[in-house]
């Protein structure tokens, strides 16, 4: 696996990883450098050899540092010159292109591979409200990959991933499973999103670059899943907000096989066995109802987790629900 450093002036980089493991999880082979006021160059190139040395192999290192001309790139480009046959250095550090570093690495073996995959990212992340302020080269491009994304053709929808989240689509679903999954549409759907006009704008707005986010009811997508006319090469990502609205749905005929469990919040009546997902007894018997309808359970929140056992999970809320009866 590539190892990939975080180098920064001060604590930018320990920030930003704490981010990008929180949206896409922990990551092996990954280390923040930071430069502190009271080192110099010297000090910095130390940490920097500490860190790759942690790697499991230093043979493919990629370097992701905050600012081109300044210490952390000077100094990586100093343990570079011996490596650029493989190594790499991207400066302009931003969120999305460390997030996409992350994700490059479940299909790319090679430091300079992910650099260059990177770039587009990383760039398209920087956007700007209200939208006339953007580049009219930009804004075209933008527009562009959307419409390539949503041309009609004959066939049905291929389903990627459908998901339960209570938090619909965020910053884990819209960067660590596109990655993974890679959809051409993500459909929310729920009736009470798709009557909320600014729920729909913002996740319609959260849609990662390249990909259309779409909220229907229930009902519609019902309508959609049995239209074999328009679809055809359109990749789906579907997000319930619960389990009830997917049990509608698959009872409607939407033809779902396995149901990627991320999150379902707390609230009163719920309990909670383990740190992300809170049941009571209709989710319960909700659940048991889709298992008997022959769909798996695959309990993860972000691609790289360990998957969870849902029947121990589901056994071991009923148990602490029995309790508080």
């Amino acid at each position: 696996m590539v190892g990939i450093i975080l180098a920064s002036h001060g604590e930018f980089a320990k920030g930003i990883l704490q981010s990008g493991t929180m949206i896409f999880g922990e990551q092996e082979n990954v280390q923040a450098v930071t430069l502190l006021p009271s080192e110099g160059p010297d000090d910095y190139k130390a940490k920097l050899k500490d860190a790759i040395a942690s790697f499991e192999s230093q043979d493919e290192v990629l370097f992701l540092v905050d600012l081109w001309g300044g210490t952390p790139f000077n100094q990586a480009s100093s343990l570079f010159e011996e490596h650029k046959d493989k190594w790499a250095i991207v400066a302009g550090m931003n969120l999305p292109m460390v997030l996409e570093a992350f994700g490059s690495r479940f299909s790319m073996e090679s430091a300079q591979e992910i650099a260059a995959n990177i770039l587009k990212t990383s760039r398209e992340g920087v956007q700007v409200k209200p939208e006339e302020l953007e580049p009219a080269d930009k804004s075209k491009s933008l527009e562009a990959s959307a419409v390539k994304f949503n041309a009609g053709a004959p066939g049905s929808f291929e389903y990627v991933l459908a998901r339960i989240d209570s938090r619909l689509l965020h910053g884990q679903v819209a960067t660590a499973w596109t990655k993974t999954v890679q959809p051409t549409r993500i459909i929310v759907v729920s009736d009470s999103v798709a009557k909320d006009e600014l729920r729909k704008k913002l996740i319609q707005q959260a849609a990662p670059p390249g990909v259309k986010a779409h909220v229907v009811p229930i009902d519609h997508m019902i309508k959609l899943a049995k239209d074999k006319e328009h679809f055809g090469g359109q990749r789906a990502m579907l997000l319930f907000e619960n389990p009830q609205d997917l049990l509608r749905a698959v009872e409607g005929g939407v033809p779902l096989k396995t149901i990627n469990v991320g999150s379902m919040a707390h609230s009163i009546g719920k309990v909670q066995p383990n740190k992300v997902l809170a049941f009571n007894q209709n989710d319960i018997d909700t659940f048991n109802k889709l298992k008997q309808a022959g769909l798996n359970f695959d309990v993860r929140k972000v691609p790289n987790d360990s998957k969870g056992n849902m029947e121990e999970i589901l056994k071991k809320a009923q148990e602490e629900l029995n309790k508080v009866k």
